[in-house]
């Protein structure tokens, strides 16, 4: 019997929403934002997880860098696929959160073994196959080719190309590129991709932690000015 154990492992928007319900905080982006850092590190301690589980974490876990660079850098612009995207988020977790009881309460059921599957007429019977009078032999065989040519549709790969950039290399590059003088931070984003940028943002920001940066913006939306401590 295939048997599926969850007592040390939930999926990526039940985790999500537990993290915001133990901060006690409504779905919005702010609170999204602020769960992101303990959403990660859950992320890091989870042990023996099949990739295809492993992917609809690391998705979610994109979402929520995005929502964090959106919540730390004001002007931010985003595009209209990356709102989207911040949306469903948002919903898939409200969706979840309203059926939540519900599926509390069919677990309860399916805990003491009588729940019945059928009419009370054809329980404990056979499975038969009853089909219409008026139904053609042809028309069987058009339905079971459509079915399949579906399972096909499903079962072809894709090779979905993707590039990983790493924080621990943003960080090296930002203190390779980091001189006597003060270097902007805009030179480090120049002619680079939206998301290498978010990267470098929050590795700047973990150089700031690290107290091994100091950074300077003397108005707001002026250029960020970073030297070495």
């Amino acid at each position: 019997m295939y048997q599926l154990n969850l007592e040390q492992f939930s999926g990526p928007i039940e985790k999500l929403l537990e993290l915001i319900e133990e901060k006690k905080l409504e779905i919005t982006e702010l609170s999204l934002a602020e769960v992101t850092a303990d959403f990660l590190n859950y992320l890091k301690q989870i042990e023996k997880i099949e990739p295809r589980f492993l992917a609809d974490f690391v998705v979610i876990a994109s979402q929520l860098l995005l929502i964090k660079s959106k919540a730390l850098l004001p002007g931010l612009s985003l595009t209209t696929e990356e709102e989207g995207s911040i949306k469903d988020l948002e919903s898939r977790l409200r969706f979840y959160q309203e059926f939540k009881p519900a599926i509390n309460y069919l677990k309860k059921l399916s805990e003491q073994n009588n729940v019945s599957i059928s009419r009370p007429l054809f329980f404990g019977r056979p499975a038969i196959f009853y089909p219409a009078e008026n139904i053609k032999i042809e028309e069987l065989y058009k339905a079971i080719d459509e079915i399949f040519e579906t399972f096909k549709e499903l079962s072809e790969s894709q090779i979905i190309k993707s590039s990983l950039i790493s924080l621990e290399e943003k960080i090296e590059e930002i203190m390779k590129r980091l001189g006597v003088e003060s270097l902007k931070f805009e030179e480090l984003t120049k002619e680079k991709p939206r998301s290498e940028i978010v990267v470098l943002f929050l590795a700047l920001l973990h150089l700031l932690a690290s107290q091994l940066v100091k950074v300077e913006q003397k108005k707001r939306f002026e250029s960020i000015m970073i030297r070495k401590s």
